[in-house]
């Protein structure tokens, strides 16, 4: 038998199913957030053993204050044998208050869209000069030769006055012989300057060729086409000779191998997974050999050709 509702039984029916929604949307609610507190995480937090790693940043940074988090937490791994990740350290570091402030670096406006980093080692070397005054009123100017791709400065030369022709073209012997030997490249290697004069003499261009190299130089009035000299001597500038003993030329000239010594061998670079390049360009050295070992094609996989801006 089929029962009939009410006008009232209905009307009362949908007020229950109304409150029976309210009641279980309130329990939902209350499912969803059992015990917890509305207000998140606090801004800084801290562990046990913040301490410990506290003492080793320190001991880091205590020789090498212009690191950030990032180069920082290279460096701490690597020495001390640690695992801490990149949060860990940029987090106890502001702790501590040892954080630097960001970088505000000129834009310029113009768009530098030429590739300097290249795929591969001894595809592309670049040059530049940097002017290190003294507090004596002495001067000395240095010379370096990059790999575009590695990042290894592969010779230098410094001298106690203005650059000359003849300093480039032994810069540029001492290149070669650091990567070649007394062999020469079976490819000519690109090697990419500014307009400078001594870059441009004829004996230097003559010397480049007659060594294996290919001259390039960048547009006028464009320093940006030149991006990773100009980036090296930033990084120079800031972990080098910012606080050292400039007093006389003698003195800088003695702290100079010292310096590249340390660029190539501990320093760790971004591009390079944070690695020095002296050090990147020996795990390339055992994978081509591990690849060789195994019968398979070396396959070596390095930084990807990108635009560089400065």
């Amino acid at each position: 038998m089929k029962l009939k509702k009410s006008r009232a039984g209905t009307a009362l029916s949908r007020n229950d199913a109304s409150f029976d929604r309210g009641n279980l949307s309130h329990t939902q609610d209350r499912a969803r957030y059992p015990y917890r507190a509305m207000s998140g995480r606090p801004a800084q937090y801290a562990k046990a053993d913040d301490p410990v790693v506290a003492a080793h940043i320190r001991d880091i940074i205590r020789a090498r204050g212009s690191y950030g988090y990032r180069r920082v937490t290279a460096l701490v791994n690597e020495t001390f044998g640690t695992g801490y990740n990149r949060k860990r350290v940029r987090r106890v570091m502001e702790l501590n208050a040892w954080n630097l402030p960001r970088p505000n670096r000129r834009q310029t406006g113009r768009a530098h869209t030429g590739r300097i980093v290249r795929g591969t080692s001894n595809e592309r070397w670049c040059s530049d000069t940097l002017e290190i005054p003294c507090w004596n009123g002495e001067l000395v100017e240095l010379g370096f030769v990059l790999d575009c791709h590695d990042r290894e400065a592969i010779a230098h030369v410094a001298v106690p006055r203005k650059y000359r022709a003849t300093d480039v073209q032994q810069l540029l012997t001492q290149a070669v012989h650091a990567r070649f030997g007394a062999a020469r490249p079976n490819e000519r290697v690109q090697f990419l300057s500014d307009n400078g004069s001594i870059y441009t003499a004829i004996d230097t261009v003559i010397t480049a060729e007659r060594l294996g190299l290919a001259p390039m130089t960048t547009p006028a009035y464009s320093p940006q086409s030149n991006g990773m000299s100009e980036a090296f001597v930033r990084t120079l500038r800031r972990d080098y000779l910012d606080g050292a003993d400039r007093s006389s030329a003698a003195s800088v000239l003695e702290q100079i191998p010292r310096w590249l010594a340390d660029y190539n061998g501990v320093a760790p670079h971004s591009a390079l997974g944070y690695r020095a390049p002296q050090r990147y360009r020996q795990l390339l050295r055992e994978q081509r050999q591990g690849h060789q070992q195994d019968g398979q094609a070396t396959s070596v996989v390095g930084p990807e050709e990108r635009t560089v801006r400065s």
